[in-house]
Protein backbone atom coordinates (compact mmCIF):
# COMPACT_ATOMS: atom_id res chain seq x y z
CA UNK A 1 0.00 0.00 0.00
CA UNK A 2 2.62 2.33 0.88
CA UNK A 3 4.22 1.37 -2.27
CA UNK A 4 1.91 2.44 -4.21
CA UNK A 5 1.18 5.57 -2.57
CA UNK A 6 5.00 6.41 -3.14
CA UNK A 7 4.60 5.45 -7.29
CA UNK A 8 1.69 7.57 -7.19
CA UNK A 9 3.15 10.70 -5.45
CA UNK A 10 5.91 10.28 -8.00
CA UNK A 11 3.82 10.59 -11.12
CA UNK A 12 2.04 12.87 -9.55
CA UNK A 13 5.07 14.85 -9.06
CA UNK A 14 6.68 13.93 -12.35
CA UNK A 15 3.58 14.72 -14.32
CA UNK A 16 3.85 18.39 -12.80
CA UNK A 17 6.88 18.85 -13.70
CA UNK A 18 6.76 18.25 -17.05
CA UNK A 19 3.93 20.59 -17.06
CA UNK A 20 6.14 23.04 -15.30
CA UNK A 21 8.85 22.39 -18.48
CA UNK A 22 6.41 22.92 -21.48
CA UNK A 23 4.77 26.18 -19.63
CA UNK A 24 8.49 26.98 -19.78
CA UNK A 25 9.24 26.31 -23.08
CA UNK A 26 6.77 27.99 -25.04
CA UNK A 27 8.52 30.74 -26.15
CA UNK A 28 6.50 34.31 -25.19
CA UNK A 29 7.88 35.60 -28.79
CA UNK A 30 8.62 34.31 -32.32
CA UNK A 31 11.03 36.74 -34.47
CA UNK A 32 10.60 35.38 -38.33
CA UNK A 33 13.59 36.87 -40.04
CA UNK A 34 13.47 36.48 -43.99
CA UNK A 35 16.41 38.04 -45.70
CA UNK A 36 15.53 39.22 -49.46
CA UNK A 37 17.89 37.39 -51.67
CA UNK A 38 20.13 35.86 -49.55
CA UNK A 39 22.20 33.06 -51.05
CA UNK A 40 23.38 30.44 -48.49
CA UNK A 41 26.61 30.84 -49.17
CA UNK A 42 26.57 34.80 -47.96
CA UNK A 43 27.32 32.71 -44.33
CA UNK A 44 30.15 30.93 -45.72
CA UNK A 45 31.59 33.27 -48.41
CA UNK A 46 31.69 36.41 -45.74
CA UNK A 47 31.37 34.37 -42.06
CA UNK A 48 35.46 35.30 -41.29
CA UNK A 49 34.09 39.31 -41.42
CA UNK A 50 31.27 38.91 -39.23
CA UNK A 51 31.22 39.65 -35.87
CA UNK A 52 30.45 37.65 -33.18
CA UNK A 53 27.22 38.41 -31.98
CA UNK A 54 24.71 38.44 -35.95
CA UNK A 55 25.32 35.91 -38.13
CA UNK A 56 28.02 33.80 -35.84
CA UNK A 57 25.75 34.08 -32.63
CA UNK A 58 23.03 32.42 -34.29
CA UNK A 59 25.24 29.84 -36.43
CA UNK A 60 26.67 29.17 -33.00
CA UNK A 61 24.04 28.89 -30.62
CA UNK A 62 21.22 27.72 -32.90
CA UNK A 63 20.88 25.10 -35.70
CA UNK A 64 21.49 25.28 -39.19
CA UNK A 65 20.07 23.65 -41.74
CA UNK A 66 23.05 23.87 -44.71
CA UNK A 67 20.94 22.51 -47.33
CA UNK A 68 17.86 23.95 -47.34
CA UNK A 69 15.75 24.71 -50.66
CA UNK A 70 13.23 26.35 -52.45
CA UNK A 71 11.11 23.70 -53.93
CA UNK A 72 8.68 25.71 -56.65
CA UNK A 73 9.11 27.47 -59.70
CA UNK A 74 8.75 30.77 -59.74
CA UNK A 75 11.87 32.15 -56.91
CA UNK A 76 10.06 35.49 -56.17
CA UNK A 77 9.78 37.75 -53.41
CA UNK A 78 6.10 37.49 -52.52
CA UNK A 79 5.67 33.88 -53.31
CA UNK A 80 9.14 32.87 -51.17
CA UNK A 81 7.45 35.00 -48.34
CA UNK A 82 4.18 33.25 -48.99
CA UNK A 83 5.34 29.95 -48.85
CA UNK A 84 7.82 30.22 -45.90
CA UNK A 85 5.09 31.05 -43.57
CA UNK A 86 2.12 28.52 -45.00
CA UNK A 87 4.82 25.70 -45.35
CA UNK A 88 2.69 25.65 -49.00
CA UNK A 89 3.91 25.58 -52.39
CA UNK A 90 2.48 28.24 -55.02
CA UNK A 91 0.31 25.67 -56.24
CA UNK A 92 -1.86 25.45 -52.88
CA UNK A 93 -1.54 28.84 -51.78
CA UNK A 94 -2.11 30.91 -54.90
CA UNK A 95 0.93 33.62 -54.72
CA UNK A 96 2.08 32.46 -58.06
CA UNK A 97 4.12 35.79 -58.70
CA UNK A 98 4.77 39.11 -57.68
CA UNK A 99 2.97 40.58 -60.26
CA UNK A 100 0.95 37.97 -62.61
CA UNK A 101 -1.71 37.56 -65.37
CA UNK A 102 -5.14 37.07 -64.32
CA UNK A 103 -7.26 35.82 -66.94
CA UNK A 104 -10.37 36.18 -65.70
CA UNK A 105 -9.88 39.81 -65.20
CA UNK A 106 -7.68 39.62 -68.30
CA UNK A 107 -4.87 42.40 -67.22
CA UNK A 108 -1.84 42.08 -64.75
CA UNK A 109 -2.54 42.21 -61.36
CA UNK A 110 -0.52 42.82 -57.95
CA UNK A 111 -0.35 40.61 -55.50
CA UNK A 112 -1.32 42.44 -52.30
CA UNK A 113 -3.46 45.11 -54.14
CA UNK A 114 -6.91 45.93 -52.48
CA UNK A 115 -8.76 48.56 -53.64
CA UNK A 116 -11.50 47.98 -51.28
CA UNK A 117 -9.43 49.09 -48.78
CA UNK A 118 -7.30 52.63 -48.01
CA UNK A 119 -4.27 54.05 -47.04
CA UNK A 120 -3.87 55.07 -43.31
CA UNK A 121 -0.84 57.26 -42.64
CA UNK A 122 -0.43 58.55 -46.07
CA UNK A 123 -2.64 60.40 -49.00
CA UNK A 124 -1.27 58.27 -51.60
CA UNK A 125 -2.76 54.62 -53.17
CA UNK A 126 0.05 52.71 -51.40
CA UNK A 127 -1.39 51.05 -49.16
CA UNK A 128 -4.53 50.13 -50.68
CA UNK A 129 -3.38 46.41 -50.03
CA UNK A 130 -4.37 43.68 -48.09
CA UNK A 131 -3.80 40.08 -48.61
CA UNK A 132 -6.98 38.78 -49.85
CA UNK A 133 -5.29 37.08 -52.59
CA UNK A 134 -3.31 34.49 -50.00
CA UNK A 135 -5.63 31.47 -50.22
CA UNK A 136 -4.34 29.85 -47.49
CA UNK A 137 -3.70 30.35 -43.68
CA UNK A 138 0.19 30.96 -42.36
CA UNK A 139 1.85 29.75 -39.33
CA UNK A 140 0.84 33.16 -38.00
CA UNK A 141 -2.84 32.93 -38.41
CA UNK A 142 -2.87 29.11 -36.65
CA UNK A 143 -0.71 31.23 -33.58
CA UNK A 144 -3.44 33.48 -33.11
CA UNK A 145 -6.75 31.13 -33.89
CA UNK A 146 -5.03 28.71 -31.36
CA UNK A 147 -4.77 31.12 -28.58
CA UNK A 148 -8.62 32.57 -29.28
CA UNK A 149 -7.26 35.54 -31.07
CA UNK A 150 -5.03 36.45 -27.88
CA UNK A 151 -1.74 37.68 -28.52
CA UNK A 152 -0.48 39.98 -31.29
CA UNK A 153 1.19 39.19 -35.01
CA UNK A 154 2.57 42.14 -36.68
CA UNK A 155 4.57 42.05 -40.25
CA UNK A 156 7.43 44.57 -41.04
CA UNK A 157 9.52 45.48 -43.77
CA UNK A 158 10.51 47.69 -46.65
CA UNK A 159 8.22 46.17 -49.25
CA UNK A 160 4.60 45.74 -48.89
CA UNK A 161 4.31 42.34 -50.28
CA UNK A 162 7.39 41.45 -47.31
CA UNK A 163 5.10 42.85 -44.27
CA UNK A 164 1.46 41.52 -45.58
CA UNK A 165 1.85 38.09 -46.51
CA UNK A 166 3.93 36.44 -43.64
CA UNK A 167 1.41 37.46 -40.98
CA UNK A 168 -1.89 36.30 -43.18
CA UNK A 169 -5.42 37.00 -42.38
CA UNK A 170 -5.27 37.77 -39.15
CA UNK A 171 -2.67 40.40 -37.88
CA UNK A 172 -3.20 42.74 -35.68
CA UNK A 173 -1.19 44.86 -38.09
CA UNK A 174 1.27 44.88 -40.97
CA UNK A 175 3.57 48.15 -41.51
CA UNK A 176 5.66 48.95 -44.98
CA UNK A 177 7.54 51.77 -46.13
CA UNK A 178 6.56 54.60 -48.62
CA UNK A 179 9.63 56.63 -50.02
CA UNK A 180 9.77 59.26 -52.26
CA UNK A 181 9.00 62.19 -50.20
CA UNK A 182 7.43 60.92 -47.06
CA UNK A 183 9.88 58.71 -46.02
CA UNK A 184 7.83 56.72 -43.69
CA UNK A 185 5.98 53.19 -42.23
CA UNK A 186 1.96 53.25 -43.46
CA UNK A 187 -0.52 50.50 -43.24
CA UNK A 188 -3.99 49.93 -44.72
CA UNK A 189 -7.55 50.00 -43.41
CA UNK A 190 -7.84 46.30 -43.80
CA UNK A 191 -5.74 46.44 -40.40
CA UNK A 192 -6.48 49.22 -38.77
CA UNK A 193 -7.75 53.17 -39.38
CA UNK A 194 -5.25 54.52 -37.90
CA UNK A 195 -1.45 54.47 -36.79
CA UNK A 196 -1.05 54.01 -33.27
CA UNK A 197 0.67 56.46 -31.55
CA UNK A 198 3.88 54.56 -31.30
CA UNK A 199 4.09 54.43 -35.40
CA UNK A 200 3.41 58.21 -36.07
CA UNK A 201 6.12 58.80 -32.99
CA UNK A 202 8.43 57.09 -35.21
CA UNK A 203 7.56 58.65 -38.21
CA UNK A 204 7.87 62.02 -36.81
CA UNK A 205 11.77 61.20 -36.09
CA UNK A 206 12.73 61.32 -39.65
CA UNK A 207 14.88 58.25 -39.64
CA UNK A 208 14.70 58.20 -43.20
CA UNK A 209 16.03 61.78 -43.52
CA UNK A 210 19.03 61.05 -41.64
CA UNK A 211 20.22 57.91 -43.08
CA UNK A 212 20.29 59.33 -46.82
CA UNK A 213 22.14 62.61 -45.44
CA UNK A 214 25.04 61.22 -45.50
CA UNK A 215 27.30 59.14 -48.68
CA UNK A 216 27.52 55.59 -48.30
CA UNK A 217 30.77 54.32 -47.85
CA UNK A 218 32.54 50.84 -47.43
CA UNK A 219 32.35 49.99 -43.65
CA UNK A 220 36.20 48.80 -43.29
CA UNK A 221 39.33 49.53 -45.46
CA UNK A 222 37.93 48.63 -49.09
CA UNK A 223 41.18 47.12 -49.47
CA UNK A 224 40.17 44.29 -47.21
CA UNK A 225 36.95 43.15 -49.26
CA UNK A 226 38.87 40.38 -51.23
CA UNK A 227 35.90 38.38 -51.40
CA UNK A 228 34.24 40.69 -53.67
CA UNK A 229 35.55 41.34 -57.59
CA UNK A 230 37.11 45.09 -58.03
CA UNK A 231 34.99 48.34 -57.42
CA UNK A 232 34.77 49.45 -60.89
CA UNK A 233 33.16 46.34 -62.70
CA UNK A 234 31.51 46.69 -65.93
CA UNK A 235 29.02 43.65 -64.34
CA UNK A 236 27.62 46.70 -61.78
CA UNK A 237 24.85 49.20 -62.32
CA UNK A 238 24.81 52.24 -60.94
CA UNK A 239 22.76 55.18 -59.44
CA UNK A 240 21.17 57.89 -62.25
CA UNK A 241 23.62 60.63 -61.57
CA UNK A 242 26.67 58.13 -61.34
CA UNK A 243 29.37 57.96 -63.69
CA UNK A 244 30.81 55.05 -61.79
CA UNK A 245 29.64 52.04 -59.54
CA UNK A 246 32.55 53.05 -57.09
CA UNK A 247 32.47 54.21 -53.57
CA UNK A 248 31.54 56.17 -52.00
CA UNK A 249 27.89 56.94 -53.12
CA UNK A 250 27.14 60.32 -52.63
CA UNK A 251 23.78 59.56 -51.73
CA UNK A 252 22.47 62.94 -50.29
CA UNK A 253 23.36 64.58 -54.07
CA UNK A 254 22.35 61.42 -55.81
CA UNK A 255 18.78 61.39 -53.86
CA UNK A 256 16.96 63.88 -56.60
CA UNK A 257 17.14 61.17 -58.96
CA UNK A 258 16.62 58.51 -57.63
CA UNK A 259 13.06 58.83 -56.16
CA UNK A 260 14.38 61.21 -53.19
CA UNK A 261 13.77 58.89 -50.05
CA UNK A 262 12.93 55.58 -51.63
CA UNK A 263 16.88 55.76 -52.44
CA UNK A 264 17.26 54.23 -48.73
CA UNK A 265 16.14 51.01 -50.35
CA UNK A 266 19.22 50.81 -52.30
CA UNK A 267 21.56 51.13 -49.69
CA UNK A 268 22.08 49.09 -46.46
CA UNK A 269 20.82 52.07 -44.49
CA UNK A 270 17.01 50.64 -45.68
CA UNK A 271 18.07 47.44 -43.49
CA UNK A 272 18.37 49.61 -40.36
CA UNK A 273 15.63 51.93 -41.01
CA UNK A 274 13.53 48.28 -40.62
CA UNK A 275 15.50 47.91 -37.71
CA UNK A 276 14.85 50.66 -35.64
CA UNK A 277 11.10 50.42 -36.62
CA UNK A 278 11.10 46.57 -35.43
CA UNK A 279 12.50 47.81 -32.35
CA UNK A 280 9.78 50.18 -31.82
CA UNK A 281 7.06 48.06 -32.75
CA UNK A 282 8.48 46.03 -29.57
CA UNK A 283 8.41 48.10 -27.23
CA UNK A 284 5.18 49.94 -28.78
CA UNK A 285 3.14 46.93 -28.88
CA UNK A 286 4.97 44.95 -25.49
CA UNK A 287 5.73 42.22 -27.75
CA UNK A 288 6.69 39.34 -25.92
CA UNK A 289 5.14 40.52 -22.24
CA UNK A 290 1.97 38.91 -22.14
CA UNK A 291 1.19 35.70 -21.33
CA UNK A 292 0.23 34.33 -24.81
CA UNK A 293 2.73 34.55 -27.50
CA UNK A 294 3.36 37.02 -29.68
CA UNK A 295 4.74 37.08 -33.61
CA UNK A 296 7.17 39.93 -35.18
CA UNK A 297 7.90 39.11 -38.82
CA UNK A 298 10.72 41.09 -39.90
CA UNK A 299 12.03 41.52 -43.76
CA UNK A 300 15.01 42.82 -44.68
CA UNK A 301 14.48 43.95 -48.15
CA UNK A 302 17.34 46.35 -49.23
CA UNK A 303 19.85 43.05 -49.60
CA UNK A 304 17.78 42.45 -52.66
CA UNK A 305 18.04 45.96 -53.85
CA UNK A 306 21.52 46.11 -53.36
CA UNK A 307 21.71 42.40 -55.18
CA UNK A 308 19.74 43.51 -58.08
CA UNK A 309 21.75 46.70 -58.84
CA UNK A 310 24.84 45.38 -58.29
CA UNK A 311 25.39 41.40 -57.95
CA UNK A 312 26.17 38.73 -56.32
CA UNK A 313 30.09 39.61 -56.38
CA UNK A 314 30.28 43.08 -56.12
CA UNK A 315 31.61 45.14 -52.59
CA UNK A 316 28.29 46.82 -52.34
CA UNK A 317 26.80 43.56 -51.51
CA UNK A 318 29.61 42.23 -49.56
CA UNK A 319 29.08 45.26 -47.39
CA UNK A 320 25.66 45.42 -47.11
CA UNK A 321 25.77 42.01 -45.83
CA UNK A 322 28.44 43.57 -43.11
CA UNK A 323 26.15 46.17 -41.87
CA UNK A 324 23.56 43.67 -41.85
CA UNK A 325 25.36 41.44 -39.30
CA UNK A 326 25.82 44.41 -36.85
CA UNK A 327 21.89 44.97 -37.27
CA UNK A 328 21.02 41.31 -36.16
CA UNK A 329 23.37 41.81 -33.82
CA UNK A 330 21.96 44.65 -32.49
CA UNK A 331 18.25 43.02 -33.34
CA UNK A 332 19.58 40.01 -30.41
CA UNK A 333 20.82 42.18 -27.87
CA UNK A 334 17.56 44.37 -27.74
CA UNK A 335 15.48 40.83 -27.55
CA UNK A 336 17.61 39.53 -24.61
CA UNK A 337 17.17 42.72 -23.08
CA UNK A 338 13.33 43.76 -23.69
CA UNK A 339 11.99 40.15 -23.90
CA UNK A 340 14.29 37.97 -21.77
CA UNK A 341 17.19 35.22 -22.83
CA UNK A 342 15.42 32.12 -23.46
CA UNK A 343 12.31 33.52 -24.06
CA UNK A 344 11.84 34.18 -27.64
CA UNK A 345 12.59 31.69 -30.37
CA UNK A 346 14.15 33.17 -34.01
CA UNK A 347 14.40 31.81 -37.38
CA UNK A 348 16.12 33.57 -40.24
CA UNK A 349 15.86 32.52 -44.36
CA UNK A 350 15.76 33.61 -47.46
CA UNK A 351 12.85 34.26 -49.86
CA UNK A 352 15.18 33.07 -53.02
CA UNK A 353 18.85 33.41 -53.87
CA UNK A 354 20.53 35.07 -57.06
CA UNK A 355 22.56 34.44 -60.26
CA UNK A 356 25.67 35.87 -60.86
CA UNK A 357 25.63 38.46 -62.97
CA UNK A 358 25.65 36.20 -66.41
CA UNK A 359 27.65 38.45 -68.66
CA UNK A 360 30.17 38.14 -66.03
CA UNK A 361 29.39 33.93 -66.00
CA UNK A 362 30.00 34.68 -69.69
CA UNK A 363 33.37 36.16 -69.75
CA UNK A 364 34.73 33.47 -67.78
CA UNK A 365 33.56 30.61 -70.46
CA UNK A 366 30.88 29.28 -67.86
CA UNK A 367 27.46 28.91 -69.99
CA UNK A 368 25.23 31.74 -69.37
CA UNK A 369 22.88 33.66 -71.41
CA UNK A 370 19.99 36.50 -72.02
CA UNK A 371 16.40 35.66 -73.09
CA UNK A 372 15.78 37.80 -75.44
CA UNK A 373 12.07 38.98 -74.97
CA UNK A 374 12.05 40.46 -78.51
CA UNK A 375 13.14 37.79 -80.39
CA UNK A 376 11.19 35.72 -78.59
CA UNK A 377 7.86 37.25 -79.79
CA UNK A 378 9.12 37.38 -82.99
CA UNK A 379 9.73 33.17 -82.64
CA UNK A 380 6.23 33.29 -81.10
CA UNK A 381 4.73 35.35 -84.14
CA UNK A 382 6.40 33.01 -86.50
CA UNK A 383 4.89 30.04 -85.14
CA UNK A 384 1.12 30.88 -84.95
CA UNK A 385 1.53 32.01 -88.17
CA UNK A 386 3.07 28.74 -89.39
CA UNK A 387 0.40 26.74 -87.70
CA UNK A 388 -2.74 28.62 -87.22
CA UNK A 389 -2.37 31.67 -89.72
CA UNK A 390 -3.11 34.05 -86.69
CA UNK A 391 -1.04 36.24 -84.28
CA UNK A 392 -4.02 36.30 -82.22
CA UNK A 393 -3.94 33.20 -80.22
CA UNK A 394 -1.48 34.01 -77.75
CA UNK A 395 -3.15 36.66 -74.97
CA UNK A 396 -0.57 37.26 -72.35
CA UNK A 397 3.06 35.96 -72.00
CA UNK A 398 4.89 36.71 -68.69
CA UNK A 399 6.31 34.68 -66.09
CA UNK A 400 7.76 32.73 -68.57
CA UNK A 401 4.00 31.40 -69.07
CA UNK A 402 1.66 31.54 -71.97
CA UNK A 403 -1.93 32.31 -72.10
CA UNK A 404 -3.77 31.12 -74.51
CA UNK A 405 -7.13 33.37 -75.95
CA UNK A 406 -9.85 30.76 -75.25
CA UNK A 407 -12.01 32.74 -77.57
CA UNK A 408 -10.29 33.11 -80.27
CA UNK A 409 -9.31 29.51 -80.38
CA UNK A 410 -12.65 28.22 -80.27
CA UNK A 411 -13.97 30.95 -83.35
CA UNK A 412 -11.15 29.51 -85.07
CA UNK A 413 -12.26 25.65 -84.41
CA UNK A 414 -9.66 24.87 -83.07
CA UNK A 415 -8.98 22.98 -79.64
CA UNK A 416 -7.42 24.39 -76.60
CA UNK A 417 -5.45 21.42 -75.24
CA UNK A 418 -4.55 20.81 -79.70
CA UNK A 419 -3.12 24.65 -80.08
CA UNK A 420 -0.80 24.28 -76.49
CA UNK A 421 0.50 21.25 -77.30
CA UNK A 422 1.90 23.04 -80.63
CA UNK A 423 3.30 25.87 -78.86
CA UNK A 424 4.84 23.95 -76.18
CA UNK A 425 6.48 21.39 -79.27
CA UNK A 426 7.57 24.66 -81.49
CA UNK A 427 8.98 26.73 -78.58
CA UNK A 428 11.62 24.29 -76.98
CA UNK A 429 13.27 25.28 -80.15
CA UNK A 430 14.33 28.83 -79.48
CA UNK A 431 17.55 29.25 -78.28
CA UNK A 432 17.26 29.95 -74.44
CA UNK A 433 14.50 27.64 -73.85
CA UNK A 434 15.65 24.63 -72.29
CA UNK A 435 12.02 22.75 -71.27
CA UNK A 436 8.38 23.39 -72.28
CA UNK A 437 5.14 21.85 -70.70
CA UNK A 438 1.37 22.17 -71.20
CA UNK A 439 -0.97 22.90 -68.62
CA UNK A 440 -2.84 19.62 -69.84
CA UNK A 441 0.58 17.63 -68.65
CA UNK A 442 0.76 19.74 -64.80
CA UNK A 443 -2.22 18.47 -64.23
CA UNK A 444 -2.16 14.75 -65.50
CA UNK A 445 1.19 13.40 -64.55
CA UNK A 446 2.72 13.67 -61.83
CA UNK A 447 6.34 14.07 -61.58
CA UNK A 448 8.25 13.18 -58.54
CA UNK A 449 12.06 14.77 -59.22
CA UNK A 450 13.80 17.42 -60.88
CA UNK A 451 13.10 20.59 -62.49
CA UNK A 452 9.41 19.63 -63.90
CA UNK A 453 8.67 18.16 -60.09
CA UNK A 454 9.56 21.98 -59.10
CA UNK A 455 7.79 24.00 -61.89
CA UNK A 456 4.58 21.91 -61.01
CA UNK A 457 4.81 22.63 -57.40
CA UNK A 458 4.92 25.94 -58.92
CA UNK A 459 1.72 25.32 -61.21
CA UNK A 460 -1.49 26.86 -59.88
CA UNK A 461 -4.35 25.30 -61.81
CA UNK A 462 -6.85 27.71 -61.83
CA UNK A 463 -4.22 30.47 -62.51
CA UNK A 464 -1.43 29.79 -64.37
CA UNK A 465 -1.02 29.35 -67.95
CA UNK A 466 -1.65 27.10 -70.82
CA UNK A 467 1.75 26.55 -71.80
CA UNK A 468 4.89 27.26 -69.38
CA UNK A 469 8.65 27.32 -70.01
CA UNK A 470 11.96 26.58 -68.68
CA UNK A 471 15.38 28.60 -69.58
CA UNK A 472 18.54 27.02 -69.78
CA UNK A 473 20.36 27.22 -66.31
CA UNK A 474 22.00 30.27 -66.39
CA UNK A 475 19.74 32.63 -68.46
CA UNK A 476 17.82 35.08 -66.99
CA UNK A 477 15.83 38.31 -68.49
CA UNK A 478 17.17 42.36 -68.33
CA UNK A 479 20.02 44.26 -68.33
CA UNK A 480 23.56 42.83 -68.61
CA UNK A 481 24.57 44.64 -64.73
CA UNK A 482 23.20 43.16 -61.65
CA UNK A 483 21.48 40.26 -61.04
CA UNK A 484 17.68 38.55 -60.30
CA UNK A 485 16.20 35.24 -59.46
CA UNK A 486 13.06 33.74 -60.33
CA UNK A 487 14.41 30.16 -61.62
CA UNK A 488 14.26 26.68 -59.91
CA UNK A 489 18.15 26.36 -60.33
CA UNK A 490 20.08 26.29 -57.33
CA UNK A 491 21.49 29.65 -56.99
CA UNK A 492 18.07 30.59 -56.65
CA UNK A 493 17.04 27.75 -54.42
CA UNK A 494 19.44 27.53 -52.00
CA UNK A 495 18.83 29.45 -48.37
CA UNK A 496 19.98 29.51 -45.22
CA UNK A 497 17.66 28.23 -42.94
CA UNK A 498 18.32 29.00 -39.02
CA UNK A 499 16.72 27.94 -36.00
CA UNK A 500 17.77 29.57 -32.58
CA UNK A 501 16.50 30.44 -28.79
CA UNK A 502 14.01 28.81 -26.94
CA UNK A 503 13.38 25.22 -27.59
CA UNK A 504 16.07 24.94 -30.44
CA UNK A 505 19.36 22.89 -29.49
CA UNK A 506 22.65 23.69 -31.44
CA UNK A 507 23.81 22.26 -34.21
CA UNK A 508 23.87 21.59 -37.72
CA UNK A 509 22.51 19.40 -40.98
CA UNK A 510 23.53 18.56 -44.29
CA UNK A 511 20.39 16.88 -45.25
CA UNK A 512 17.72 17.60 -47.79
CA UNK A 513 15.30 20.20 -46.32
CA UNK A 514 12.82 22.66 -48.12
CA UNK A 515 11.08 25.83 -47.43
CA UNK A 516 8.20 24.75 -46.63
CA UNK A 517 9.36 22.82 -43.69
CA UNK A 518 9.80 25.88 -41.74
CA UNK A 519 6.20 26.47 -40.61
CA UNK A 520 5.22 23.03 -39.44
CA UNK A 521 8.39 22.87 -37.46
CA UNK A 522 7.70 26.64 -35.79
CA UNK A 523 3.86 25.42 -35.29
CA UNK A 524 4.84 22.14 -33.59
CA UNK A 525 7.37 24.19 -31.44
CA UNK A 526 4.14 25.92 -30.40
CA UNK A 527 2.36 23.36 -30.50
CA UNK A 528 -0.34 24.59 -32.53
CA UNK A 529 -2.14 23.79 -35.87
CA UNK A 530 0.04 23.85 -38.68
CA UNK A 531 -1.39 26.07 -41.37
CA UNK A 532 -4.37 24.47 -43.18
CA UNK A 533 -2.65 23.20 -46.41
CA UNK A 534 0.85 22.88 -45.09
CA UNK A 535 2.92 20.41 -47.47
CA UNK A 536 6.52 20.49 -45.38
CA UNK A 537 6.87 18.05 -42.45
CA UNK A 538 8.15 18.97 -39.16
CA UNK A 539 12.50 18.74 -38.64
CA UNK A 540 12.53 17.21 -35.49
CA UNK A 541 16.54 17.60 -34.99
CA UNK A 542 15.45 21.08 -34.70
CA UNK A 543 14.27 20.73 -31.37
CA UNK A 544 15.92 20.12 -27.90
Amino acid sequence: MQKNIFLLGIFIFLLSFQKEIIAQEKPSLVVGIVVDQMRYDYLTRYYERYGNDGFKRLLNEGYSLENAHFNYIPTYTAVGHTSIYTGATPDHHGIIGNNWYDKFLKKSIYCVDDSNYSSVGTDSDYGKKSPYRLATTTVTDQLLLAQNMRGKSIGIALKDRSAILPVGHTATAAYWYEGKDKGHFITSSFYRNDLPIWVTDFNKQQKAQYYTSKPWNTLYDIKTYKNSTADNSIFEGVFTGEELPIFPHDIPNLKKENGNLSIISETPFGNSITLDFAKAAIIGENLGKNKDTDFLAISFSSTDYVGHKYGVDAIETEDTYLRLDKDLADLLKFLDKEVGKGKYTVFLTADHGAIRVPAYLDSLKIPAKYFNTRKFKTFLDSVSTKHFKSTELVENFSNYQLFLDKEKITTLGLKLDDVAEIFANELINFETISKTVTAKTLRNTNFTKGILNVLQNGFHQKLSGDVLLIPNPGTISGKRTGTTHGSGFSYDTHVPIIFYGNGVKKGASKKHYEITDIAPTIANLLRIEAPNSTTGKIIEEVFK
